[in-house]
């Protein structure tokens, strides 16, 4: 089993449990509403693990792991070159 499941245990040492989930999902290429939750993801302990979890499932919408989608589609695209 991978060990970014659906349900992580990081999930409960996230800085965004209990927050408005609507920050972390601003209109898609709005960049300045996506801030708000960068800013968030920044002070977040298992940033990382978040952003991991997302590219492994290609979340598509939302701040995963202070990146917003476009952000993740690229970083996918330069592992792949690397790879």
């Amino acid at each position: 089993m991978k060990s970014t499941q659906i349900n992580p245990a990081w999930r409960a040492k996230a800085a965004c449990k209990g927050l408005d989930a609507d920050v972390f999902y601003p209109e898609p290429e709005d960049d300045i509403g996506a801030q708000e939750a960068k800013s968030i993801c920044a002070m977040c302990t298992v940033r990382q693990l978040c952003l991991e979890h997302a590219l492994t499932y290609r979340e598509k919408d939302g701040v995963w792991g202070g990146a917003t989608e476009r952000e993740r589609r690229r970083i996918l695209r330069q592992r792949r070159k690397s790879a």
